[in-house]
C-alpha cells in the first residue's frame, strides 16, 4: 500500500478536506499535516503580539509560542471535524516529533526525520492522523518542513503540498518540474519571497531523501 504525507496551508484547510478525503478513500495511507499562519497571524494582530518573519519562518517568543499552540489546535479541531471519524487529531510536540532549537529564532526547531507511533498506528489502523506542526520542547516548527521530515521519517512515496498557489511560479508562470539544484540557485537568490521558499526547500529535502515532492502542479525532483 502507497504512503503519503499532505500539507495544507493554513489559508486552505477548509478546502484542502475534499482532496484528503479522495486520496485516502483510493487505499492510500494519508497522513496530514497542516498550517495555521493566516489564523496565527489574525491572532497576534489582535492581541497585539509583535509579528517578525526570517525566510518565511515566524519568530516566536513564549507569549507568542503558547498563541502559536492554541491556534494550531483549534485549525486541527476543525480540519479534523472536516475529514470526519478517520481523522486522527494529533499535536506534534505530544506525539515525540523531533526538532533542533533555532535560537536565533526563539522557540523554533528545525525538524528532523522522524516516525512517531501515534502516526503509524493511526495509519496501521485505516485512519487519517492530522499533524499539528510542534515539537518537543515545545518548539515551533514551519509545517512545510515538518510534514518534509514526517514523510522521510515515515518512507512516504509522496509529499503533496496543497496550497493557495498553482504551484512555484517564474516569471508568472507555473514550473510544472524542477531539478533540486535549480532549486537551489532559485532559493540562493532573491527570486523568491514568502511562503514558497520554506515549501520549495522543504520539497528539495524530501526529494533528496527520496520522497517525490510536489507543490501544487510542480514536480521537485532530485
Amino acid at each position: 500500500m502507497s504512503r503519503v504525507v499532505v500539507k495544507c496551508g493554513g489559508a486552505v484547510v477548509s478546502e484542502a478536506a475534499e482532496a484528503i478525503l479522495a486520496l485516502a478513500s483510493s487505499g492510500t495511507e494519508t497522513c496530514v499535516v497542516h498550517g495555521a499562519g493566516p489564523q496565527i497571524s489574525a491572532e497576534m494582530r489582535r492581541l497585539h503580539v509583535p509579528i517578525r518573519f526570517v525566510a518565511g519562518r515566524r519568530i516566536t517568543s513564549p507569549a507568542a509560542l503558547m498563541l502559536v499552540r492554541r491556534t494550531l489546535a483549534a485549525v486541527n479541531e476543525n480540519l479534523c471535524a472536516a475529514l470526519g471519524p478517520r481523522a486522527v487529531g494529533l499535536l506534534g510536540d505530544e506525539i515525540g516529533l523531533q526538532a533542533k532549537q533555532v535560537a536565533e529564532l526563539g522557540l523554533v526547531g528545525d525538524p528532523v526525520p522522524s516516525r512517531p507511533p501515534a502516526v503509524t498506528e493511526a495509519l496501521d489502523s485505516g485512519l487519517i492522523p492530522v499533524v499539528a506542526p510542534l515539537a518537543a520542547g515545545p518548539l515551533n516548527v514551519n509545517a512545510d518542513e515538518a510534514a518534509a521530515a514526517l514523510a522521510v521519517g515515515l518512507q512516504a512515496e509522496r509529499l503533496l503540498f496543497v496550497t493557495d498557489v498553482p504551484g512555484l511560479l517564474v516569471d508568472g508562470a507555473v514550473v510544472p518540474r524542477i531539478a533540486a539544484g535549480d532549486a537551489d540557485v532559485l532559493l540562493s537568490g532573491d527570486a523568491l519571497e514568502g511562503g514558497i521558499v520554506p515549501k520549495l526547500r522543504a520539497a528539495v529535502t524530501a526529494a533528496r531523501l527520496g520522497v517525490r515532492a510536489e507543490i501544487g502542479e510542480t514536480a521537485v525532483v532530485a
